[in-house]
């Protein structure tokens, strides 16, 4: 059986937390969430300074984003349409820059922990003994 001190919050503490939460909400502007100031708020033209992608990629990003809208386009707003657009066409040039990379069959995984500073390894102070492989059997 739980005891009731054990608990992490009090049932008064969770119903104050609750009113301050539910008042802080009544607070806020009511169009803060909404789909058009959000989509205001973003910008809709891609940034002057973004490299433009070759013409395999041109083709890679507009196969990709077909199949999303072949898959998901009835659900999509138009806004949701233009923001996949906008993060597919963003994504690319690194897409790109990834598979540039020479790899061969033997290589091992980049992500592995390299230690910064390599550190001397002290001695154990005894060696470890060795079981033997059969222990005797006792008749």
């Amino acid at each position: 059986m739980v005891n009731k001190s054990d608990s992490a919050i009090s049932r008064r503490e969770f119903a104050r937390r609750a009113a301050l939460v539910s008042a802080a909400a009544s607070l806020s502007p009511s169009n803060l969430l909404s789909p058009e100031s959000v989509a205001a708020r973003l910008p809709t033209q891609q940034a002057p300074n973004a490299p433009k992608p070759s013409p395999e990629g041109h083709a890679e990003v507009e196969s990709r984003i077909q199949s999303i809208y072949a898959q998901y386009g009835r659900r999509l707003t138009d806004s949701q349409k233009a923001d996949i657009r906008r993060l597919v066409t963003e994504t690319q040039p690194t897409l790109d820059r990834l598979r540039a990379l020479a790899t061969d069959n033997g290589d091992g995984p980049g992500l592995y922990l390299k230690p910064l500073m390599e550190r001397e390894r002290t001695p154990s102070p005894m060696p470890a003994t060795q079981k033997p492989a059969n222990p005797p059997k006792n008749s």
